[in-house]
């Protein structure tokens, strides 16, 4: 993508004004979304970015820049603006960039962009009208395609040159079902960093029918009554509340400044003994992995809590150094144009022990939440808001009747103590994390779990 002997004379008329540390991320991706309404090909749009991000470190302090070109005098002259905010001199006289080669655990055997639209729309369209034909309810039914081919090379003052190709794509169906003036909504999205051969391996109709099958139960579901009581919380989607509400603040960005709750909680149990959190890097193929992260670190396996105990956070350079600990492969970014932080990959509670007919059995009168929504957090506190897309009430151990407006609310550090049974079938599902550095691929994920006592909204 750049020469080296490019990129070394970036790298150090960045370092010229006495940084200790400088680094160049170069991209190039290539995307394009296709949106059907109501069977028809509603709008087709490719998009292109290319660029550079130049960052430099003195300590802890980190000055960044960028240039929507790839261009030598538009590398150089961001690498000149950057280095303007310091004043000093050099401390690094020379660099000897070293290509590095990670591999490629992610084999990609279609490159989506060598596949027609046509091929791509039909699928999609298949899908659509399997949601609209579920029911005769469904009063209208949206899809849309997505691919992307994301190239990214890294140079540091500490000589690692560095590349990596990711493609991802991705389907999503949602449906709204309608009666008496009244509307529900489903929907199904599941994506891979994998190509074209993922719409190959999905069933289009499959896909449809979960979306419109979400959105006629909910219609035909009568308000929750709120309070606190036990929930089960399905697995898939349901590892979102983990994701939000405990995996944000265990992200260094938080933990350096001291705005987490698991601030200074290492070696502490944070958690039920039957809880191990993961966030991993390396599953191949799967939607939120990396070969190396946007600072080039190699992605990783890493364990948050095991057994209950706080073991890591998630890492990047410049809150490494804040904290003094190394990197654990988390730095990403939406493009050259944010500046990289730590991010979650793919999180998720591991296998438990527990039998999903035991967990449902064990709750007298609760929640079982099929499918979670958005929601929110603050990472400082710990405090949490989820909607559940999908609820049922567990009377006597069964699952009876549909409930909706449910929302689950709480604290993250309380929600940890408070899952005491899990089930051994771990899902995971895919979702776009938006934070500082953008929005990123990340999967959520868990198996069957019960959280003892949690406040449910409802009316």
């Amino acid at each position: 993508m750049l020469s080296k002997q490019l990129l070394k004379e970036a790298l150090l008329r960045a370092l010229s004004t006495g940084a200790d540390y400088a680094e160049v991320f170069a991209e190039h991706t290539l995307s394009r979304n296709i949106n059907l309404i109501s069977g028809k090909t509603d709008k087709i749009g490719d998009a292109v970015i290319c660029g550079v991000g130049i960052r430099i470190f003195k300590g802890t302090r980190c000055v960044s820049g960028s240039a929507s070109s790839l261009a030598d005098e538009a590398i150089l002259s961001c690498a000149s603006k950057v280095a303007d905010a310091l004043t000093g001199s050099a401390l690094i006289q020379d660099i000897v960039l070293k290509e590095r080669l990670f591999g490629d655990i992610h084999p990609v055997k279609i490159v989506p962009g060598s596949v027609g639209n046509a091929v791509k729309i039909d699928f999609l369209r298949r899908a659509c009208l399997a949601a609209k034909e579920y029911s005769g309810e469904i009063a209208q039914v949206s899809g849309s395609y997505l691919e992307a081919d994301h190239s990214i090379l890294i140079a540091t003052s500490e000589g690692l040159f560095a590349q990596d190709r990711q493609i991802r794509s991705r389907v999503a169906v949602s449906a709204v079902a309608s009666k008496d003036g009244e509307n529900q909504t489903g929907s199904a999205s599941p994506g891979a960093r994998k190509g074209f051969e993922l719409f190959e391996e999905l069933d289009s109709e499959e896909i449809g029918r979960k979306a419109a099958a979400q959105a006629v139960t909910m219609l035909h579901a009568d308000y929750i009554k709120g309070g606190t009581m036990p929930v089960a919380i399905e697995n898939g989607f349901g590892g979102v509340i983990f994701h939000e509400a405990c995996g944000h603040s265990l992200e260094a960005s938080c933990v350096a400044l001291g705005q987490s709750q698991f601030a200074g909680k290492l070696g502490t149990q944070i958690a039920n003994p039957k809880v191990t959190a993961i966030d991993d890097g390396t599953i191949p193929n799967a939607w939120g992995s990396v070969n190396i992260d946007d600072e080039g670190t190699p992605a990783r396996r890493n364990v948050l809590i095991e057994n209950g105990i706080l073991k890591t956070y998630m890492i990047d350079k410049l809150n490494g150094r804040r904290m003094g600990m190394e990197s654990t492969g988390n730095s990403r970014r939406q493009s050259y144009q944010y500046e990289p932080t730590s991010r979650m990959t793919n999180t998720y509670i591991a296998a438990g022990e527990d039998r999903d007919e035991d967990i449902i059995g064990s709750i007298e009168y609760g929640l079982y939440a099929r499918s979670m929504g958005g929601g929110s957090v603050n990472p400082v506190t710990g405090q949490f808001n989820f909607a559940v897309n999908e609820g049922y009430i567990i009377r006597n151990g069964k699952i009876c009747e549909p409930v909706r407006g449910a929302s689950l609310i709480g604290k993250g550090s309380e929600i940890l103590m408070n899952i005491d049974m899990v089930g051994k079938n771990v899902k995971r599902a895919q979702g776009m994390c938006g934070a500082s550095s953008g929005s990123i691929p990340t999967d959520v994920g868990q198996p069957l779990i019960r959280v003892s006592s949690i406040v449910v909204g409802g009316r």
